[in-house]
Parts: structure tokens; sequence; C-alpha cells
């Protein structure tokens, strides 16, 4: 049995890093989103796309990939082009062409094939949160995370807290996003992971969001490994 298993887990591998690896996007928020990528290295992926709620899409990305995934939403295309309130990419365009997200926005974050041929990934709320995500290997033996609640309406302070037109919160900042000051942001004398510890900020992420980075030193807890080549499914409003 375990050379059956051995084996399979090296076709799947080998034929992975001739095909590339697949992130399953999955849709579950009761309105439209806007998927969007980063690419830090590897063949860059998509850049954006519509995603109709329940709709589900694919995403193929090379084998060595690492960037980032996250998505807008409350987005409109106009006479001045497009643009979304939440999760922004500032390109005037559904593609983001290179541009990372403007926060609050809930980071997914990959590095395919990295050392010791793991995959490394993360959710991160470093930067603050805009929807709540769920990351599902589709390898049987790696780790499933998860951000599954809605800090946005139900838990973030008014201080952070980004509004939209009709009065609902469409994005929590983080406190260093707030209020630029060193001990929030792990800077000048709070650099280090001694000196910088979470603060009753990101306490409130970490809460609600055990799996999530929530400030620069959160390592222990938030960042995990998987075999490298399987896919993945991304579940927005989970």
């Amino acid at each position: 049995m375990l050379q059956y298993l051995l084996f399979f887990s090296f076709l799947n591998f080998f034929l992975s890093g001739i095909h590339g690896i697949t992130f399953t996007i999955h849709n579950h928020c009761p309105y439209t989103i806007w998927p969007a990528t980063l690419t830090s290295r590897g063949t860059p992926a998509i850049t954006g796309l519509e995603l109709p709620s329940q709709a589900t899409t694919t995403l193929d990305v090379s084998p060595d990939w690492s960037g980032r995934i996250w998505a807008r939403f409350v987005c409109s295309n106009t006479g001045t082009g497009f643009s979304c309130k939440s999760g922004d990419c500032t390109t005037g365009q559904i593609l983001c062409n290179g541009l990372g997200g403007v926060p609050p926005t809930t980071l997914i974050e990959f590095t395919l094939s990295g050392d010791g041929n793991q995959d490394f990934y993360d959710i991160s709320l470093v930067d603050g949160f805009n929807l709540p995500v769920l990351v599902t290997p589709q390898s049987y033996n790696c780790t499933t995370i998860s951000c599954p609640v809605d800090i946005n309406n139900l838990f973030c302070p008014p201080e952070l807290s980004i509004y939209n037109t009709d009065g609902g919160v469409i994005g929590c900042k983080s406190a260093c996003l707030a209020f630029n000051q060193p001990q929030y942001c792990c800077t000048g004398a709070f650099g280090s992971p001694d000196t910088c510890k979470p603060t009753l900020y990101s306490q409130i992420f970490k809460e609600h969001c055990p799996q999530a980075y929530t400030y620069a030193y959160d390592d222990k807890t938030s960042l995990v490994t998987c075999p490298s080549g399987g896919g993945y499914d991304v579940t927005f409003c989970p």
C-alpha cells in the first residue's frame, strides 16, 4: 500500500511539473467578486477576473510559482474605468497588470516548490481583512487553513473600518495601516520578534481567524507546508 501511495504521489508531482499547478477558485459570497493575483516568482498568472456568486473558475500557474491571491468586491465599470471599493488594484481595468491590491485585503500567499520540495502557504491579515477565505490543498495529507468569519460587520472596531456608501463595512484595516505607529507595524524599536508582540487590535483578528497571520512575526501559528505537486482550492466566503 505504501509503495502504491508513493508511486502515485510521484506521478502527481511529475505530471504537475509538466502541466503546472491549478488553483480552483470558488465564490460562495452572495455577490460577484473579482479575484486577482500578483506574481513574485514563476510565470505570471492571470491578473484579474470576474466571478459571479456561486461560480467557480480555475487558474493555472507554473510549478515554481510564488505570489498572492486576493478578491475585490463592490466594483463597477464607469466612464472613468473599472474600480473597486475593496481590494482595488488601481489600474482602471479588470486586469491588475502587475499591481497588488489596495489594503485592507485578505491575502492568500503561496510559494510553490520551495525549500525541501515543499509548498509554503498562509492567509495574511497583516494589512487587514476584506473577505473570509478557505484554502484546501488537493493533496490528501496537507493542512486546510481558513479565515472563515466576516470580521467586517461583526467585529471590526470603528477606527479600523472602511465603509461603503450604504454604511456597511467592506474592509477592516490593520492597526499598522490605520495608525502607522512602530508598535503596530513592527518597525524601529519594535522591529524584532522579541520586541514586537500582538496588540489588542491584532488579537481581534487572531481570535476569529487563529490560522491567519495577524502581525509581522506571527509565523508559529500561521505558515504551513505541503509536499509540492498538488493543486489548491481557494473559497471566498466559505
